[in-house]
């Protein structure tokens, strides 16, 4: 007499596959192999099975949130040396690490010349926010533009929604480089859709709002502009040396100290 038929389990698999529990299907072997031998009850079964496949989706959600923010590699603020500027903001700053001025919907704005770690606590911003579950985009100012200014009216409307879309969108490095015109009146279809909105930008620049007609010479809308990102936002400025200066001072100092025990004069 023939054998009852018994369905494979990765049939079942295949099922779980389909019905989007992706992670339960390439574990279900294992899992089947701890819940029989456990005598699990079904609920106990439907609450394992609801927070592994839970967890995963966490995680890759996770995963893709990182991946679409693009914020690169960075220092993490515990190596950040608060006493180094000559003036900084820390507790704006720490706030806005804890991501206060997302959940307002305000902008947050870093002046401050080259070196000063402007940079630095933006993407460490930006990380809080991937962290918290929030959508974020990180890109230089001259990413930005540079993707924007495409001939194609239909691809510049859909590029332009990658900036308007995320929650949070970092734009660093204002005023490295100038632009004409064009280039104000792109970035300007980018931020008034985030004011509108309610959405948050972080900005670094190494230049006062009043000088970045020099950024951007001729263009009509920098007062419109500036209104939109400045009207909600807290801006902060820091001041003093560069960090990067400091750091070839030291390793100029190094080289020299390591030199002068190698010299022969010195062994005598």
């Amino acid at each position: 007499m023939d054998s009852p038929t018994k369905k494979p389990t990765n049939n079942l698999a295949q099922r779980f596959a389909a019905l989007g529990f992706r992670f339960i299907a390439e574990i279900l072997n294992d899992f089947i192999a701890r819940a029989t031998p456990g005598k699990w009850s079904p609920l106990k079964t439907l609450e394992e099975l609801a927070r592994l496949e839970g967890q995963d989706k966490a995680r890759r959600g996770l995963e893709r949130r990182f991946n679409r923010a693009r914020i690169g590699r960075f220092k993490p603020m515990a190596d950040f040396d608060w006493s180094w500027p000559e003036k900084i903001d820390r507790g704006l700053i720490e706030s806005a690490l804890c991501l206060d001025f997302i959940k307002e919907g305000r902008n947050f704005i870093l002046l401050g010349s080259n070196g000063l770690g402007k940079t630095m606590i933006v993407k460490n911003i930006a990380h809080a926010a991937v962290l918290a579950g929030t959508s974020v985009l990180f890109r230089t100012a001259a990413e930005l533009l540079d993707d924007l200014d495409c001939d194609s009216p239909e691809l510049r409307r859909r590029r332009l929604v990658k900036y308007t879309r995320p929650t949070l969108l970092c734009i660093d490095e204002l005023g490295y480089l100038s632009y004409d015109d064009r280039a104000a009146d792109l970035l300007y279809h980018v931020v008034n859709p985030r004011y509108e909105a309610n959405r948050s930008i972080v900005l670094t620049t190494n230049l006062a709002f009043k000088q970045w007609n020099t950024v951007f010479p001729n263009a009509t809308c920098i007062a419109t502009l500036l209104d939109r990102l400045t009207h909600h936002a807290d801006v902060t400025l820091i001041e003093g040396k560069s960090y990067r200066v400091r750091e070839s001072e030291n390793e100029a100092d190094e080289r020299r100290k390591t030199r002068r025990k190698k010299s022969p004069a010195s062994k005598k």
